[in-house]
């Protein structure tokens, strides 16, 4: 095997040619198995290869030394941003010791690979936590609106950015949503879907557009990422009006049943594209509570209704997410009418929603939903 150079280090982005020509080109991991080279490659993927099978090897670009991290500093000139780091791939890097990704050890970390943020405004950073969004529960979303409360009670403060996991932010930028009422400021959730050590990482404009939808006059909880697979522009998204539709695209939040509120661009150009609250001097109504005891059944076709009787005994409430316009079984041994009635007049709190995602509900479109005059009756919500 060719070496060209000194031997590459763990971390380094390399070249290496296999017998018969082949060539990959990634960054080299550190690897346990000395017989086996790892790269992970440009696509995100781990590759390993027989280092007898390796001809050459040629080092593309040695891994950056580790500078000493700069202070983030207040200018007192620019408007002040709370900017809440709560987690995610955002706030990770790749290790290449293990081929994977893991959190950044700080916030200085992240921005001092990304500064410009600093151009537009003077960026407080706080960290509450830091976990992968499917760790999060709903103590995480209480903590989180107290902590918002207070910056937007702060008339120093002009914007909110809370930095998070992406699988589960709509489920956040939800629950904000109704704990934070009548705003009078942004709240804007971003993310990444690409580790911000990556070069085709989606940090660098969804961070600036963040800062700039934080100044904005738009007094609403939002998404604020990738509006499709370039980097030309960002959408700010209503937060109970959006969910992740793709597992690796940086474009992966799309609104539901809406339309984007507005396009933001790097350069701080902000394009209304639907009706929003606007920036005001209120005081907000801060309502941090959360009732866990909610279960969530998706109906598929021929599912006993008993299951409803678990729920009632152990639960305050369920969502349902039904057919087409809002359909369940209405016929033979596991018609769910009498057992909804039966559950519902115990006390338990029946909604409805779509499985489709896209459209209304109405489930008194087909016959036998119009003949159940008791769905309503029985306050079953749509």
């Amino acid at each position: 095997m060719k070496i060209k150079q000194h031997p590459p280090q763990a971390g380094d982005k390399i070249k290496i040619t296999l017998e018969g020509g082949k060539k990959e080109t990634g960054i080299l991991l550190d690897n346990p198995n000395r017989g086996i080279l790892l790269l992970k490659l440009d696509n995100g993927y781990n590759l390993g290869f027989k280092k007898e099978e390796v001809t050459d090897i040629t080092i593309i670009k040695r891994k950056k030394q580790k500078k000493q991290e700069s202070e983030i500093k207040i200018t007192g000139k620019k408007p002040i941003i709370d900017f809440y780091l709560t987690g995610g791939t955002i706030s990770s890097k790749l290790d290449p010791e293990t081929g994977g990704v893991k959190w950044l050890i700080n916030s200085k970390e992240l921005f001092s690979m990304y500064p410009d943020i600093f151009n537009i405004a003077d960026v407080k950073i706080k960290t509450p936590f830091s976990k992968a969004s499917e760790n999060m529960d709903s103590k995480d979303w209480i903590r989180l609106a107290k902590l918002i409360g207070k910056s937007l009670k702060n008339p120093q403060v002009k914007g909110v950015i809370i930095s998070h996991g992406t699988d589960f932010l709509h489920y956040t930028s939800a629950a904000l949503s109704f704990m934070l009422k009548d705003l009078n400021k942004p709240v804007v959730l971003t993310y990444s879907q690409r580790s911000s050590d990556r070069g085709s990482s989606d940090s660098q404009l969804n961070l600036i557009c963040s800062a700039h939808a934080a100044l904005s006059d738009i007094a609403e909880v939002i998404l604020v990422g990738h509006a499709n697979l370039n980097d030309k522009y960002c959408y700010a998204l209503l937060g109970t009006k959006c969910r992740k539709m793709h597992t690796s695209r940086r474009d992966t939040f799309k609104p539901i049943n809406s339309k984007p509120i507005a396009k933001i661009w790097e350069n701080g150009k902000i394009q209304a594209l639907s009706n929003y609250k606007k920036r005001n001097k209120k005081q907000p109504e801060i309502n941090p509570v959360f009732e866990n005891r909610v279960g969530l059944i998706k109906f598929y076709p021929g599912q006993s209704p008993q299951i409803l009787d678990y729920y009632r005994k152990n639960f305050k409430g369920i969502v349902i997410e039904m057919s087409g316009l809002g359909h369940v079984i209405t016929e033979g041994k596991n018609n769910w009418i009498p057992k909804l009635k039966e559950v519902i007049q115990k006390g338990l709190l029946v909604y409805a929603a779509p499985q489709t995602l896209y459209g209304r509900l109405d489930p008194y479109v087909y016959s036998p939903g119009a003949q159940e005059e008791n769905y309503k009756k029985q306050e079953l919500f749509f």
